[in-house]
């Protein structure tokens, strides 16, 4: 009787956590941003600054939506606020599939950032109403690794359709919006279906409260750290290809692989540093990375052969796979009795990916690529000073 109660929470369990990984696979769909600006500055003849508005556009509303969403979630609750933010995410992917214009792309990726600082803030606090206090951090990077493989399928799926000899419908590169889309929409009927029980919700954060934070040196501190993690993140992922281009003369169908290598060593980073982590300190553990994503933005820098260039995005793959669980975690045990908004505000911190590709586009512009990776080198060296700052805590 025993064994058959526990075969029955075990099915229960995974009918449960199925479509909220299904959810963390759609989280990535954010990521075909840096592929899709690269496709849409070749379609429309767009200069650097013009394509990176579309990475900035999707990161800023990560500044304007993580506090209400917390207070959303507040009043209708975690997983009505996760399936709100996949409807808005299937929007945003089936826009570009009437039109490739520029104000029709602007508009997609608007809403696909939205749903997507919805998605981010309100989805990871509904797998704690699933999994045990200390099985959450395992269960949230096996999230994260399912939303890595939505990351670097994108600029293959991009490619794919870009070239393939069956038929996309007119559509080319624009046929992943259809697949993502599909699996949108897929998303939002599993886990509407998905019984799961919620928790009496936490008092909401005001604006105000999470701004004030700033005034201490720490916290500052991180929250910069958290822009510049998201900065190099989305700068690399939409850079990467544009180097292979300009060096080499690949085209973009080839060039954009170079997106899916930093995505596949960001997640085979994310793996392993949750193990490591549990036998290094922090400090050890940042200062190894970052010293990596260094000499990774060497290699960006000066090479000029195609091995040498992936080499060097593995190793800024690698070594920023792990760099946002560090600072978050440092945030929140520095205010222990605050972690409401110090998380809201480590949230808002994912607006780096606004700040950097604007920055990279108009540095491109000036000097070639190599202006842009200079801004990403920019962060990584002020990621090396912030790790001075790390507190080792047992």
């Amino acid at each position: 009787m025993m064994t058959q109660t526990v075969t029955n929470d075990r099915k229960s369990f995974i009918l449960q956590i199925v479509p909220v990984m299904l959810c963390f696979f759609a989280m990535g769909f954010v990521d075909l941003v840096g592929t899709a600006s690269n496709y849409v500055q070749k379609d429309l003849g767009l200069t650097d600054s013009q394509a990176n508005l579309f990475p900035s556009l999707v990161f800023f509303w990560f500044l304007i939506f993580s506090v209400p969403t917390g207070m959303l979630m507040n009043r209708i609750g975690r997983k009505k606020t996760v399936l709100i933010s996949l409807v808005i995410t299937a929007l945003s992917l089936i826009i570009p599939i009437t039109g490739d214009s520029y104000t029709t792309m602007l508009i997609s990726f608007s809403l696909l950032g939205i749903g997507n600082a919805v998605m981010q803030t309100s989805l990871n606090p509904l797998v704690s109403n699933l999994i045990s206090a200390d099985k959450l951090a395992s269960t949230l990077t096996f999230g994260q690794f399912v939303k890595a493989i939505a990351s670097f399928l994108a600029p293959i799926l991009a490619a794919w359709g870009a070239t393939t000899c069956l038929p996309t419908f007119g559509l080319g590169w624009r046929a992943i919006f259809v697949i993502y889309a599909a699996i949108s929409l897929l998303s939002v009927s599993a886990l509407a279906a998905t019984p799961i029980a919620e928790e009496r919700p936490d008092k909401a954060s005001g604006v105000g409260e999470c701004l004030r934070l700033l005034g201490r040196p720490f916290i500052l501190l991180c929250f910069i750290g958290i822009m510049c993690h998201v900065g190099i993140d989305v700068g690399t992922n939409t850079t990467a290809p544009k180097i292979i281009m300009e060096r080499l003369g690949l085209p973009l169908e080839e060039a954009g692989f170079a997106t899916s290598v930093y995505f596949i060593f960001r997640t085979a980073g994310c793996f392993l540093g949750a193990f490591l982590l549990r036998s290094m300190s922090p400090r050890l553990f940042f200062g190894i990375s970052v010293l990596m994503m260094l000499a990774g933005m060497g290699a960006l820098m000066v090479c000029d052969m195609l091995e040498g260039l992936y080499i060097g995005l593995a190793l800024i793959g690698f070594g920023n796979s792990n760099i946002f669980s560090v600072i978050f975690s440092q945030a929140l045990l520095s205010s222990p009795s605050e972690k409401n908004e110090v998380s809201g505000l480590m949230i808002m911190g994912l607006f780096g990916g606004t700040v950097f590709p604007l920055a990279m586009g108009f540095a491109a512009d000036e000097i070639g690529q190599a202006g842009a990776v200079a801004v990403m080198t920019a962060g990584v060296i002020y990621l090396l000073c912030y790790t001075l700052k790390i507190k080792n805590v047992k």
